[in-house]
């Protein structure tokens, strides 16, 4: 029965290990939000501009790229509409985003339980032992005693780091958002602007 315990809590720190060092890929700024990208839609302002945007945005894969080819996409539409049109894809990319998370905090709520599982199991075989053994044996208790603080560390040293990551990587998500709706927003105000703009004669 201990194995059983420590082989449920080595899996659930593994998973937690695996999304901690999964979300830390994936949330690498450069990977969501890549300069040559921000700075392809910071220069682009007139309508003879897009189809560099539209290059690099295809050349250069991200959450960002996709919105903004998105909103270009759209420009035919009212701007209302064209907002409303990115803001659902937004939170489509933030739902991606967010997709490891989820795991982490399921780590977070269930490994000082399964800890606390374990504690209680280990108790239950101490007091169980010492009634058969009349507290004659100490290696018994020891045994016991070794067995509840085993499962109580290995609960918290599962959930300690795995708190501190989704802390982290839920604030980055939080930044990465406002980072893409203020290039995004910029985006649109600039095209929306020059097409509103009365033709020289």
């Amino acid at each position: 029965m201990d194995t059983f315990f420590f082989l449920i809590m080595l899996l659930t720190s593994v998973v937690g290990l695996t999304f901690i060092v999964e979300r830390g890929l994936a949330l690498r700024w450069n990977r969501v939000v890549p300069p040559p990208v921000a700075s392809a839609a910071e220069a682009c302002r007139t309508a003879s501009e897009r189809p560099v945007l539209r290059r690099i945005c295809e050349q250069t894969p991200s959450p960002l790229s996709r919105l903004l080819l998105s909103a270009e996409e759209h420009l035919d539409l009212p701007q209302e509409e064209n907002e409303n049109a990115l803001q659902t894809r937004a939170r489509q990319e933030i739902v991606r985003l967010e997709r490891g998370l989820v795991v982490l905090e399921i780590v977070v709520g269930i490994a000082p339980l399964m800890g606390l599982v374990g504690t209680i199991y280990g108790m239950m075989t101490l007091f169980g032992s010492l009634g058969q053994s009349a507290l004659t044996d100490n290696t018994i208790l020891a045994h016991g005693i070794s067995l509840i603080l085993r499962f109580t560390m290995m609960g918290l040293l599962i959930a300690i780091p795995s708190l501190i990551a989704w802390s982290y990587y839920s604030k980055k998500v939080e930044m990465l958002a406002v980072e893409m709706e203020t290039v995004c927003v910029e985006f649109l105000r600039r095209q929306y602007h020059e097409s509103a703009k009365p033709v020289a004669r």
